[in-house]
């Protein structure tokens, strides 16, 4: 039972601070900062600011897998 918690644990530290910092670049700010947000924004919406950040990071990763960055013209 402990094993399967450590992986989830590391599955979302793994994944999961990748939406706050992309999220950061993109709106040129801290990292630091959109985390303190999402924080305080869980505890004004009782928890449905974590959907939000989920589905964010579903988005992100949609984005990703559809959109690929290629250095040059032979990468086709």
């Amino acid at each position: 039972m402990m094993s399967f918690i450590k992986e989830i644990k590391y599955f979302f530290e793994k994944h999961g601070f990748a939406v706050s910092s992309r999220l950061a670049d993109r709106l040129g700010m801290r990292a630091k900062n959109v985390r303190l947000f999402f924080i305080y924004l869980t505890f004004a919406t009782l928890g449905m600011s974590f959907a939000v950040y989920l589905t964010v990071a579903f988005l992100l990763k949609l984005k990703d897998l559809i959109y690929t960055k290629r250095s040059s013209v032979f990468d086709l």
